[in-house]
């Protein structure tokens, strides 16, 4: 039976990628105004109101959120794979300065004077950002001009910019959709965007240093260069048996690493003092209760704000040094390279230490284990396909690769988990047929708010910009209800791990006959782009997220100790 979905009606989206990836070819800088036209008429879902004159401030705070706070300042982007092509280019972004966003882990360089360095780990990084860019643009001087006609001086708007409801009477919006602007912009530099949004109309310019398909590859290389010391062993086997994870850089140290275990009184008092989120009665409740794990997921949550109370870079040290004697090892932007690794050796893993709900029956034989947890830091898009081809071939035996990610769903709601068995993939075009290793049964047992699907089916789409309403009804009424964005280029990585060639293009796949390690893909709902209401678009999971992030991290936790521990028995 053919599972391929069918091609949904996309000839504008085709249309806009087309036309950014033509110009973006030219050797010098394009105005971001030549890709407004076909962004508009795309029929984004997460730009609706593009061709309005009324500002879509949902639209913006989404933007906003993935572009650092420096950008009123920037009219400059310029994308490259390496510092070594910004040098030849005349740029020594080596000297400019770090800045950072709340929504996207991507290395960025500001030079202070309106240029902008990307660097980008794959053609995803290209299909995110340039949609991100036009809609920041044309929803800007939408507002710019009924910024001018509401105040006569950049004072004036920005008295207006504080009182939402004011601010709602000049640009036409909501008051939650002034808000939302209010939020985007951030109070530290509340005034510096509302007089940049005053002063002038945003006219973005973008350059492209010559990118490869293998200055990819040399860049997940570097990265892979930064792990390999860590990894290796002087004694046998000196590349140790791996499984493989990509989630997040604190799920998997927190249940593992038991750092939080270990200091529940500081971390509970500090709650009780602080009162962080207003969730100091919850912890009071919970550290009373003859329940552990109810204090498991506030401690994690809590954990990094506890870290950052502290001056400086003490507290920090502190956790990393502790989670280091006790296996785990931490390792930042190995290679220069903007996606984080963890190096957890089953062996040193302390029983007593870890979350409760991994002391499966038999833990103890982990001592006699020679195996290692590799996770990394979910990366975006292609770079996943890049920096799994590469772990593959650097690592020893191979005992599983799991994905955790972040997804939208169309049929359940926020922090709703969900286990895809067939996986269509925008890049390859490919339909990809696994066996996953977990079930609802595997997850539901730790999930306390949201529900688990299995047996779903998911799209691997470019970007979350380049889909339209018309776009997901087709996937949706062929039963594809997860939109994600990395599992086709792992399950591509997959297949050329263990097969003679390269992954095929416009084919159904079939893993589950094909892999002799575990595959096992999960993931936990972020958005719903069929309700606006619940739609995130802007805002974090906050400790809502928590309970369907570590669900998730604790089936797959699990799942690899029960394995490694029936071989150890076996043995």
């Amino acid at each position: 039976m053919d599972r391929r979905p069918p091609e949904p009606e996309s000839e504008e989206i085709s249309l806009y990628v087309t036309t950014y990836y033509s110009l973006l070819r030219s050797t010098g800088e394009v105005r971001v105004r030549a890709f407004e036209e076909a962004h508009a008429f795309s029929g984004s879902s997460l730009h609706l109101g593009a061709l309005s004159d009324v500002p879509d401030v949902s639209a913006f705070a989404y933007a906003a959120a993935r572009l650092p706070d420096e950008m009123p300042e920037v009219d400059l982007v310029i994308l490259g794979q390496s510092h070594e092509l910004f040098e030849a280019a005349g740029h020594d972004v080596r000297r400019w300065e770090i800045v950072k966003t709340r929504g996207r882990r991507r290395p960025l360089r500001y030079d202070g004077a309106g240029k902008l360095a990307v660097f980008i780990a794959s053609a995803s990084d290209i299909d995110d950002l340039v949609p991100i860019l036009t809609a920041y643009q044309i929803e800007w001087n939408k507002m710019h001009e009924r910024a001018r006609r509401a105040a006569a001086s950049p004072e004036e708007l920005h008295e207006i910019v504080k009182d939402p409801i004011a601010l709602s009477s000049a640009l036409g919006v909501s008051v939650d959709d002034a808000q939302k602007l209010i939020d985007a912009f951030g109070a530290k530099r509340l005034e510096r965007g509302s007089r940049a949004l005053y002063e002038h109309r945003s006219d973005l310019k973008v350059r492209m240093l010559a990118a490869s398909h293998s200055q990819y590859q040399r860049a997940a290389q570097r990265w892979w260069g930064g792990i390999e010391p860590s990894y290796i062993r002087k004694t046998e086997p000196r590349r140790p048996p791996v499984y493989f994870i990509s989630s997040n850089t604190h799920a998997i140290a927190n249940l593992v690493g038991g750092y939080a275990q270990s200091h529940v009184d500081e971390i509970v008092n500090w709650a009780r003092r602080e009162d962080p989120e207003g969730l100091g009665e919850d912890v009071d409740r919970a550290a009373k209760s003859s329940d552990p794990t109810d204090l498991a997921p506030l401690l994690y949550y809590l954990l990094r704000g506890y870290i950052h109370a502290a001056k400086g870079t003490k507290k920090m040290n502190e956790v990393r040094a502790f989670e280091a004697t006790h296996g785990l090892v931490h390792l930042s932007e190995p290679g220069h390279i903007d996606v984080d690794a963890q190096i957890a050796k089953l062996n040193e893993i302390d029983p007593k230490l870890i979350d409760p709900r991994l002391r499966i029956p038999g833990i103890e034989r982990l001592t006699e284990s020679d195996a290692v947890i590799v996770n990394i830091d979910y990366p975006l898009g292609m770079a996943a396909y890049h920096l799994l081809s590469r772990a593959g071939q650097g690592v020893g035996d191979l005992r599983g690769i799991y994905v955790m990610g972040k997804a939208a769903t169309l049929n359940g709601r926020v922090g709703d988990a969900m286990l895809s068995g067939v996986v269509y993939d925008e890049h390859s075009r490919n339909t990809f047929l696994l066996r996953n290793a977990f079930t609802a049964r595997d997850v539901a047992p730790w999930l306390r708010h949201g529900s688990v699907f299995d047996n779903q089916k998911a799209v691997t789409v470019r970007s979350a910009f380049l889909q339209s309403k018309e776009y997901m009804d087709a996937f949706y009424r062929s039963g594809y209800t997860v939109l994600e964005m990395e599992a086709g280029p792992f399950l591509g990585a997959v297949y050329e791990l263990v097969n003679p060639k390269r992954v095929p293009t416009n084919e159904i796949v079939h893993l589950s006959a094909h892999t002799p390690f575990d595959v096992g893909i999960l993931h936990y709902a972020s958005d719903t782009p069929y309700s606006r209401r619940q739609s995130l678009l802007s805002k974090s999971l906050s400790f809502f997220g928590v309970d369907s992030t570590y669900a998730c991290a604790i089936a797959i936790v699990r799942r690899i100790l029960t394995l490694e521990c029936e071989r150890l028995a076996s043995r």
